[in-house]
Order: structure tokens, then C-alpha cells, then sequence
């Protein structure tokens, strides 16, 4: 089944991800597929969570375009050694129209794997430590406006609350499984392919 990108109020996003233990070919057709859907979707980075995947791997090009920039496959990532503090506007792929100011560190420090096992250590800074914060974020179950302060919040609660009202709607209608299900087959997957 193709790999598309969930909306919020999506159980999967919600759920903190498992480490990935191996890297195999349905890991790197993973990574090919998911980088394929963030350009497609004019994005600038995607958590596995985001496909329905709550492994901890996410994917990245800060320039958003493909042709542009450098693309990063983070495995397993860890951040530390935040510094500094920068406010932004920043959006999500799963919140699709949904922009408000998070404040964040503005620089830190990644610790991750490549798709070749390869250990990454580096400090980023600027509009790529956003993203990645942003990216990791995902890979703990949690969305950009759980960082936002309770005003800015306040302005973009509408537009949440109407891609909630149309996801349970959808519930409702058949159309997405329950809560229930779409977390018991999260479990089946695990069972079979962690």
C-alpha cells in the first residue's frame, strides 16, 4: 500500500516511536517513498509518524526542493546541548494550512545513524535546527502547536478544531477506522516488522 500522509487528530501522531534496530531494502524504499511525498507535499521535512510509521527516523531538505540543498536521513536522531532561543512561524504537513509561532533553541546538537550505519554528530543552527527539532518532535508525539504559548494558540484553534471535527467525521462515516482499530494495527505492524 502506498505511503500518504496522516492528519491530525491521527492517533500515530501521537504515539512515541520505536528505535529502528536494522536498515534493510523496505527501510530504504521507506526513506525513498517518504522523501518523494515531503517534495510532492511542498515540504521541508517528514517524521515516519507522519505516514503511519512510529519508528524513529525522519527526513529532511531545508531548501524543500529537490534539485536544491542537501537531503538528511536521520535515524534513531538525539538532540542535546540546546543553545539560544529564536521564535518562528512554522507549519506542518499533518495540519495542512496551519502556521503559528513556536519559539525554539536556536541552536543544538544532533546525534543520529545514516541509512548506512554511519554515526552522525553535528551541531545545526538556524532554520535547520528548526526543522529537525521539528522532525523530532514528531518522532515523541508531539505537534508544533504543543510548543506554541497559550496566545498564539488561541488564533489557529478554529482551523484545529475543524481538521478534528472533519477526521471524527470521517470516523463516523466509516471512511477512517476508529481510534481503536488504527492503534491495534500500529501493534500488529510492530509484531510484525520490529
Amino acid at each position: 500500500m502506498p505511503l500518504s500522509i496522516i492528519a491530525h487528530p491521527h492517533p500515530t501522531l501521537r504515539v512515541c516511536s520505536r528505535p529502528i534496530r536494522r536498515v534493510d531494502a523496505q527501510r530504504r524504499q521507506l526513506v525513498a517513498e517518504m522523501l518523494d511525498l515531503m517534495y510532492e507535499a511542498d515540504g521541508v521535512g517528514l517524521a515516519a509518524n507522519q505516514v503511519n510509521l512510529p519508528l524513529r527516523l525522519f527526513v529532511a531538505n531545508p531548501t524543500g526542493s529537490r534539485e536544491e540543498g542537501e537531503e538528511l536521513v536521520l535515524l534513531n536522531p538525539e538532540i542535546q546541548f540546546p543553545k539560544g532561543n529564536e521564535t518562528a512561524q512554522e507549519g506542518c504537513l499533518s495540519l495542512p494550512g496551519l502556521y503559528g509561532n513556536v519559539k525554539r533553541p536556536k541552536s543544538v546538537r544532533v546525534s543520529a545513524y545514516d541509512l548506512s550505519g554511519n554515526s552522525i554528530e553535528t551541531e545545526v543552527d538556524g532554520f535547520l535546527a528548526r526543522v529537525i527539532q521539528h522532525e523530532n518532535d514528531h518522532l515523541n508525539g508531539v505537534l508544533f502547536f504543543d510548543r506554541m504559548s497559550e496566545e498564539s494558540k488561541r488564533d489557529i484553534n478554529d482551523q484545529i478544531q475543524e481538521l478534528e471535527m472533519d477526521f471524527r467525521s470521517k470516523q463516523e462515516t466509516g471512511g477512517i477506522a476508529s481510534d481503536e482499530v488504527l492503534l491495534e494495527q500500529l501493534n500488529q505492524w510492530y509484531d510484525k516488522y520490529c
